[in-house]
């Protein structure tokens, strides 16, 4: 099993009144991970973050869909979460990323606060139709890709 571990801080601005990171800005957490897992970036980054972006990019990623789940609330921590993040399914012109959140490495006890899959959609962006996922991007997608998760009910 190969996961990425990304760390995404948590932002005073993130909690809500009950004191814990609040489900609008789950949605962001989660984003900031993504982005980092799977963006180019020219100074470097993770072996997935192969998706060119910026205005000139020939391609887009639409969110099409996206299912969280909360098991505990997500206190402040100076420390960045730990993202683990991992590809569910690799489609033609999708894939499903799955995410487990946990307390910063080094708290203990180690506590998985959420778990969430978002659906991406890689798109044209001149066209406006979906685009299929690269050869590149499939090779370095291929070694994280894992059972997806298995929400409850």
């Amino acid at each position: 099993m190969t996961r990425l571990h990304v760390p995404v801080p948590v932002r005073w601005s993130d909690l809500d009144a009950y004191e814990h990171v609040n489900n609008a800005r789950m949605l962001t957490l989660l984003e900031e991970a993504r982005i980092a897992a799977f963006w180019s970036d020219p100074a470097g980054g993770a072996p997935t973050a192969v998706l060119e972006t910026g205005p000139g990019a020939p391609s887009i990623t639409l969110v099409a869909g996206q299912r969280i789940e909360y098991l505990a609330p997500i206190p402040f921590h100076r420390e960045p979460l730990d993202v683990e993040l991992w590809i569910g399914r690799l489609g033609g012109a999708s894939l499903e990323v799955c995410y487990e959140i946990f307390s910063p490495p080094g708290v203990e006890p180690r506590t998985l606060y959420t778990r969430a899959a978002t659906t991406i959609v890689l798109v044209d962006r001149a066209s406006g139709s979906p685009r299929k996922l690269s050869d590149g991007a499939r090779e370095a997608w291929q070694p994280y890709v894992e059972t997806p998760i298995a929400f409850r009910d």
